[in-house]
């Protein structure tokens, strides 16, 4: 089917829209446009103001024909109703079609996190006797100790490091800007990467806008570099676990919860816009609770001391 001219149009300043004004992810635009063109060339000649809540639940039920998972139909529910939303500020439609409509219900999967051991073998498994490799060190030092997402690690610049307080500023999803803090250990391993190290990977200018972390031609570190480096370790020791460079971010979230820390406090380290989105630690962080519950409570330490009593009988 064949795509308006004027959908076509909207669906340029849309992109545009949320690359300049949003400021999402290259990721993030891509996926949004995708869904969204999906739709587009679904309706064919069809205009976006002409497109009601039943036609939209065509839509849906013809998508749903494709036998996709849940999480994947939220999204492109998602990607729509902002498409929509758009056309509305801008009073090109009426009314947002997809108002009415809701997503299916998601299951709530905990998030994938490694141990402190499980960490530590990662890093000391890291080779650090070539340049790249005491590179991918600091780098997994710092998702570690800071929670940083790796988007906002390779795009980190020598503009954005205050370490004469230990502090690094970077920006998140949607340019939101936060700092995050890291102690003297990775300090200490970031200023030797900056400067001894970084120079033999590449001569670089090592101000202002210029990327911390580079590769072989002194261009900025991609990400999918620092995926393959990690996959590279995870599979030498044999960790069972599934690891990517996020699963650092939830280990430093979940630990943070687990030694006490006030969840509004890593919400802002995390830079999460709501608190929900940190409450699922809690879930996974419960050993804390159970260790002051046992101490505090009286009748708690009393059936541990029958319970210790009874497995000692003969």
């Amino acid at each position: 089917m064949a795509v308006s001219d004027k959908s076509k149009d909207y669906f340029k300043e849309f992109e545009c829209y949320l690359k300049l004004e949003k400021n999402f992810s290259s990721h993030t635009v891509r996926a949004y446009c995708a869904d969204v063109l999906c739709f587009l060339i679904w309706a064919g000649e069809k205009e976006v103001f002409e497109i009601d809540a039943k036609k939209f639940s065509e839509y849906l039920y013809f998508i749903g024909q494709m036998n996709y998972t849940k999480t994947t139909v939220a999204r492109k529910i998602a990607s729509i109703r902002s498409f929509y939303k758009f056309l509305y500020n801008m009073e090109i439609v009426d009314y947002n079609p997809t108002d009415t409509t809701k997503g299916p219900k998601l299951p709530k999967n905990l998030p994938n996190f490694l141990t402190t051991e499980e960490i530590e073998q990662i890093l000391t498994n890291i080779k650090i006797d070539t340049p790249a490799g005491y590179r991918n060190r600091v780098i997994f030092e710092l998702l570690w100790v800071s929670g940083m997402r790796i988007s906002e690690l390779s795009g980190l610049n020598y503009e954005n490091l205050n370490l004469e307080q230990n502090e690094i500023r970077v920006f998140g999803k949607g340019a939101k800007e936060r700092i995050v803090l890291v102690p003297d250990k990775t300090k200490t391993l970031l200023l030797n990467y900056i400067n001894n190290i970084s120079d033999m990977i590449c001569k670089t200018d090592k101000t202002g806008a210029s990327p911390i972390f580079i590769n072989n031609h002194g261009y900025r570190l991609q990400n999918q570099s620092i995926r393959k480096a990690l996959k590279s370790v995870v599979e030498s020791i044999e960790l069972t676990k599934h690891v990517t460079p996020h699963v650092f971010r939830h280990s430093f979230a979940t630990k943070m919860i687990e030694n006490g820390a006030d969840l509004r406090v890593v919400q802002e380290l995390l830079g999460h816009a709501s608190i929900s989105n940190t409450q699922i630690y809690t879930h996974i962080s419960t050993q804390r609770l159970k260790s002051v519950y046992e101490s505090a409570h009286p009748r708690a330490k009393i059936l541990t001391d029958e319970a210790n009593e009874v497995s000692e009988a003969p």
